[in-house]
This record gives structure tokens, sequence and C-alpha cells, in this order.
């Protein structure tokens, strides 16, 4: 089908429109935009290049996406934004693009990021995530598939949120967050394992007892963090364990400690 642009729209003659396409009541397209088949924008979205977005995207009153980083070292160099397909971004989401010259922020597909939502510049998101109203990345985070970040929760630069994390409204993450886990608090504190994301989506009883297991040799028993993983590996593994200790040998600002259980 044809794209359906309303007369008040701006788009600039480089952009790519795909098919099927809903462009609202003074939208705003500029430069380098790769719009993709099936998206539609409400009224008063503005998409900047270079920016490649895939199919199936619905973008909300006033979202701004791919603008230029927030970093005060961009000096105009190209940088970039990549976004999958069938993602949502409610009212008043920003995307910026990348920092230093060929470098991009990414996102993936199957995402839904509430209003006020914040993805800075070199970020990397995962698929199927949910970002609650106000969720707030800073620069050069990346976070995995399945994660949920509540309400006004606010992600240091550098930092990592693991797959099927969910953290708690109001939380500031300043360490990564270890996969399949519940952060909570000011600065967050690992607060249990996040079992019923895990049964929501599948997991079977074996493989969230074991990361249970994996949760306490971390977090709840005497051995330091070294320690633990070399406890980890010399047990019985699983595909979300394997994934854990991988997760916290490469972490770079350490993992978030421990709290009082929520769950």
């Amino acid at each position: 089908m044809p794209s359906l642009i309303h007369p008040t729209a701006i788009i600039d003659p480089s952009a790519q429109i795909g098919a099927d396409v809903v462009i609202g009541p003074y939208c705003v397209i500029g430069e380098g935009v790769v719009l993709g088949d099936g998206c539609w924008l409400q009224n008063h979205v503005t998409l900047c290049g270079p920016s490649t977005i895939g199919k199936g995207n619905k973008f909300y009153s006033y979202a701004s996406i791919g603008q230029q980083t927030q970093d005060l070292k961009y000096a105009g160099e190209p940088t970039f934004l990549e976004v999958g397909d069938n993602n949502v971004f409610r009212e008043f989401c920003t995307v910026n693009r990348g920092t230093l010259i060929g470098t991009k922020t990414i996102i993936g597909s199957d995402n839904n990021f509430l209003a006020y939502s914040h993805i800075a510049h070199d970020c990397i998101v995962g698929n199927h995530v949910i970002f609650s109203n106000n969720g707030t990345l800073a620069g050069h985070v990346v976070v995995e598939d399945y994660v949920v970040l509540g309400g006004f929760t606010a992600v240091h630069q550098f930092c990592r949120i693991g797959q099927h994390v969910i953290t708690g409204g109001c939380s500031k993450i300043v360490q990564d967050v270890v996969p399949f886990t519940i952060a909570d608090g000011n600065p967050a504190r690992a607060r249990g394992v996040n079992h019923i994301g895990m049964k929501r989506h599948g997991y079977a009883d074996e493989e969230i007892s074991a990361l249970r297991q994996a949760y306490k040799t971390l977090y709840r028993s005497k051995l330091n963090t070294t320690q633990a993983l070399e406890a980890l590996r010399a047990g019985e593994s699983t595909t979300g364990v394997a994934h854990v200790i991988a997760f916290v040998e490469s972490s770079q600002r350490g993992i978030v400690t421990a709290g009082r259980d929520q769950g």
C-alpha cells in the first residue's frame, strides 16, 4: 500500500520512506533517515539521521529519535542510529546517535519504551525490553533481552543490565546487574532472582532452581566474587548459569552488591 503522509509533515528529500507508512501532522523526518515499511508516526514526531529504522515501528507524539549525542565531545562527525522492527516509542521518548565518528546507538526489536524514556549515545538495547515511564540510560549502556526497567530507573554510563533483569521504580544503577535478578534501591542492590519473569517466558523449573542456587553462591555465601565464580564453574551448569558466569567474568564496573531479598 502507498504511504499516507499528512500535508503538514516535513520530509527531507534524502529520506527513504517505506511502503504502508503513516506520517501524521507536523512530523519532521530529517536527512539520512531510512524508515521501514509499516511504520506509524502519530503527530509532532521528529526523526533525525543518519538513522536506519526497521519495519512496523510506532512513534507517539513528540518522540524525538536519532538526535545528535548530548556528549560535549561531539564535533559534528557522522554517527548513526539503528533500530529494529516492531518497537513502540511512546510520548516524548528520546534516542541519541553515537558520539565518535562511525559509532552507533543500536536498538533491537519488539521493545516497548514508555513515555519520557531516554536512550543516550552509544547504547546497545536488545529485544523484548520494556522501559517504564522515565527509564533513562546514560551513554554506552548495554541492556540485554527481556529486561524490564521500573519507572524512573536511571542507569550510569558503561553499565550493563543482564537478560531477564527487572528493576524497582526509582532505582539508581551504578554497576552491572547480573542476569535473571531483581535490582532495587538507590544505589540499587540485588534483591533476588526474577523467577516470575522467567516463568512467564517459559523457563523450566530446573533452570530456575539452578539460577536460584547460582544467586545464593554469588550473594549469600561467604565467598568473594572470584571464589563464587570458581564454585559455579565447578558445579553442574545450565545455559542460564553459564551466561551468568560469563557476564560476571566480563564485568568492568563490578556487579551490584547484595541487599535484602524480595523474590
